[in-house]
């Protein structure tokens, strides 16, 4: 059989995201003994070849105990031949798959007479999309529109993907677990997606997205896992990469303040250099990275008009004008003890300095009369440092591990607001601080062991987490609108044991993976007793998670595939935070401490099929949740104030169908086009809502049909020269209590390579046309409002690469 091409591009975006296939990374292994007496059998000669033509690919010998090991095999159909002097040759039919990387024929036999054994078939495979069924894997290396910028900017135009206040969603929810180099940090948040905008993109080697994790992951975040992977090189000796990017963003005003306010930045630079270092001599390998990136930014710009149902029309904008300084720097060894243990101790540090200055006036119906003018400083300072130690025993045949680690996460918040308060009549000053130390200790231990059908897989994992958390409030005299009594201390305190098995299955013609992750949890919240509102409050479950994903290929290019799994959302610490955020004076952020989880039933139907250099995916998918969590939006009797309190809405849906569909027209243009339809409910609910004072919330069922439709064009020109052009636009989509209208957007880049390929020099635009606006309705008890966000969209960027 022809060797087939296994790198298949079915990502969006192939410039800022190529999918990584299966290349030949699976290991056959076995052992090989005498028929009659069971003994092994050293120096056996085995030879792999293809099915077809019979044509050598690999070979070796079985050592002093009989053991044989070929890597670096490639999908497709195989015959395996072993033979010894004195012993007839044996054959057997090997079909190599996707769902592993390992193996393990076990025993196999030999005689001295000519009886020739049955065949038997054996599976495994490497990944296209969802090919593996678990993840698709997207390379950042050669990210054209989106180089020099974050790791959320580059990741908002891949398959599935849309960007939303600065969240991640996939396939319209973002409920999602981010992962760093496979474990969850403080980085990008626990359970939440802080961070991801000042992660710099040229630290990451890959991103993997994970729409149906199977027990082997956390059970937490039901619309799946997004897996960051920073960069590091294995080459022998000495070598790495420095770059340098800038731009400039908000190029122009696009909508002129409301009066008396502080300009909007304007012109507002980045700045990104980059250091990798990596030495690799004999059976240690060294590396360090460093990433550094200032950013000043136009991060909030948003118009609102509310509208009382008393007559009352209130007109207010929002600005915050940004400076960021995020430095992280990632150092540590990989050390090979011997052929069977290996050790790896990494450290990684992160730093991010926030200044925001924002302005917010409110005004009457026709901006005649200015009703207040609130103005704020914010100096924030964010520190984390992980501790990683991970070891590896690989038992004698390949594939067969013992893998034991320990990662330890520090994160301090030490944030300070400072309010200057104008009023008609008085001016205010107060301000607020908040110090928040976050520690989470991870054991794990993992096992694999390699079948001849496939593997079976197993583990542990103890996590510990506490978050003490302290907001003293310093308010001005009587005239002001901050509630002090809501601050004081609050701890946070989580242990999470949970075991699983998961079993793989794969032949010639099905894939099978049936998995069982069962998980406690003990929460606790204490909050100080002189709140007046909220009191000590958490939870605690013991629940199973299975996943069950079943596959049937229909032939070599075609395979249908479904999936079931169980997830849940837990409540981060941040929603249950009984703090108010004051960075909007009259619509004020509070968190629940008595919020509970979520859980989520999902199940998807798919559909892979590959001719020629076109290729086409599709999946339907139903998801269905209960406890709801959303944040609702109320007022109080006498106040057009609005509190936006995390709840519990009772029973949600998420149905759609995702499709995929990639061409390559020729060696000079290629095109990927993505489709993600959806149908989003939130059923009829009441809440209770504690603060400031008590009231009931009710909601009709909501419901919409909505997605987003995603074009990528890359182009190879001459002269080495190759250009993409993103474009994407998506539908208007349901928020809690109201509709977020239809945006969308113009991605382009360019890139050569120079310096015979050593180099190279790229220049970008995101959101080319600036058209890039979040506009978004809200409907309350006794109140609306509507909303344009005019935020800082579109950066033109350029910059230099250089690999020694």
């Amino acid at each position: 059989m022809t060797k087939r091409k296994v790198l298949l591009s079915l990502s969006l975006f192939i410039s800022i995201s190529t999918l990584i296939f299966g290349q030949g990374n699976v290991t056959i292994s076995g052992t090989i003994k005498d028929k009659k007496s069971k003994s092994v059998l050293p120096f056996v000669s085995v030879v792999l070849k293809t099915e077809k033509e019979n044509a050598f690919v690999a070979g070796t010998v079985s050592n002093e105990e009989g053991r044989f090991s070929i890597s670096g095999i490639k999908n497709g159909s195989y015959n395996l031949e072993y033979s010894s002097v004195g012993y007839t040759k044996n054959k057997k039919a090997v079909y190599v798959g996707s769902l592993t990387q390992f193996l393990d024929f076990n025993n196999l036999e030999l005689e001295e007479d000519t009886q020739v054994l049955k065949e038997v078939s054996v599976t495994a495979k490497t990944e296209q999309i969802s090919e593996v069924m678990d993840k698709k894997t997207f390379s950042l290396t050669d990210n054209i529109s989106q180089s020099g910028g974050s790791v959320l900017q580059a990741m908002q135009n891949l398959p599935g993907i849309t960007v939303q206040d600065g969240k991640i969603q996939l396939r319209g929810n973002d409920k999602i677990a981010v992962l760093i180099d496979g474990k969850q940090t403080a980085l990008t948040g626990f359970g939440s997606q802080t961070g991801l905008d000042n992660i710099p993109a040229s630290a990451i080697e890959k991103v993997e997205i994970i729409n149906n994790p199977s027990s082997k992951y956390d059970a937490n975040g039901n619309a799946g896992i997004i897996n960051i992977i920073f960069k590091k090189n294995k080459k022998e000796g000495f070598n790495g990469k420095v770059g340098l990017a800038g731009g400039l963003g908000a190029l122009w005003v696009r909508k002129e303040n409301l009066p008396s306010i502080r300009p909007q930045y304007t012109h507002t630079p980045k700045i990104n250099p980059s250091l990798a270092l990596n030495y690799r001599k004999n059976k240690v390998n060294y590396f360090l990275q460093g990433d550094y990136l200032y950013t000043e930014t136009l991060n909030k710009n948003e118009f609102v008009v509310r509208t009382y149902d008393n007559g009352d029309v209130i007109n207010q904008q929002l600005k915050r004008n940004r400076n960021t300084h995020f430095i992280t720097a990632k150092t540590g060894f990989d050390w090979n003890i011997d052929e069977q243990n290996s050790l790896t101790i990494s450290g990684l540090y992160g730093g991010e300095k926030i200044i925001d200055r924002g302005d917010e006036p409110f005004f009457n119906k026709n901006l005649s009369e200015r009703l207040r003018l609130w103005q704020f400083l914010e100096d924030e300072l964010k520190t984390t440092a992980m501790a990683t130690a991970n070891y590896i025993h690989k038992f004698k045949d390949a594939g067969h591990t013992l893998n034991i680690g320990y990662n330890y996460t520090f994160h301090r918040e030490n944030e300070k607001y400072f309010f200057d308060n104008y009023m008609p009549t008085f001016t205010g000053r107060d301000a607020f601080k908040l110090l928040s130390d976050e520690q989470v200790q991870d054991f794990t231990v993992d096992y694999q062991k390699p079948l001849k059908y496939g593997r079976f897989e197993s583990g542990v994992k103890f996590r510990k987490r506490d978050i003490p958390t302290n907001m003293q409030f310093y308010p001005d005299s009587k005239n002001s609108i901050i509630d002090v009594k809501a601050g004081g201390w609050a701890n946070y305190r989580e242990i999470i044991p949970a075991v699983y098995g998961n079993y793989i299955y794969e032949d010639k013609n099905y894939e099978a993976e049936i998995g069982l992750r069962y998980e406690y949890i003990n929460l606790k919240y204490e909050v100080n007793p002189d709140h007046p509102t909220y009191k000590s409050d958490g939870y605690k479950y013991s629940q199973p998670f299975p996943n069950v994903r079943l596959a049937y290929k229909i032939n070599d290019n075609q395979k249908i595939s479904a999936f079931f799994n169980r997830r849940v959302d837990r409540p981060n610490e941040v929603d249950i935070r009984i703090f108010p955020k004051y960075d909007d004076a009259e619509i004020i952020k509070v968190g629940n401490p008595a919020l509970k989880p979520q859980f989520t039933n999902s199940i998807e139907l798919g559909y892979k099929a590959k001719w020629a250099k076109n290729t086409f995916y599709t999946a339907l998918y139903h998801k269905m949740a209960d406890g709801t969590i959303t944040r609702i939006s109320s007022i109080v009797p006498n106040s057009t104030l609005i509190y936006a309190i995390f709840q519990n809405a009772g029973k949600s849906y998420n149905s759609g169908v995702e499709m995929v569909f990639s061409k390559e027209v020729s060696s000079k243009f290629s095109f990927n086009l993505n489709l993600n339809a959806y149908h989003n409910q939130i059923n009829a609910f009441s809440v209770f809502n504690k603060y400031p004072v008590q009231n009931i919330f009710s909601a009709e069922k909501q419901e919409i049909f909505s997605g987003n439709v995603k074009l990528n064009s890359t182009l190879h020109l001459s002269k080495g020269i190759d250009g993409q052009i993103s474009v994407a636009y998506l539908a208007p989509d349901i928020i809690p209590q109201g509709k977020i209208n239809s945006r969308f957007s113009v991605d382009t880049g360019f890139k050569k390579s120079v310096q015979s390929g050593k180099g190279e020099v790229f220049i970008n635009a995101t959101d080319l046309f600036n058209t890039l606006v979040i506009k978004r309705e809200i409907q309350g008890a006794g109140f609306k409002y509507t909303s344009h966000d005019y935020y800082e969209t579109q950066v033109i960027r350029a910059g230099y690469n250089y690999k020694f």
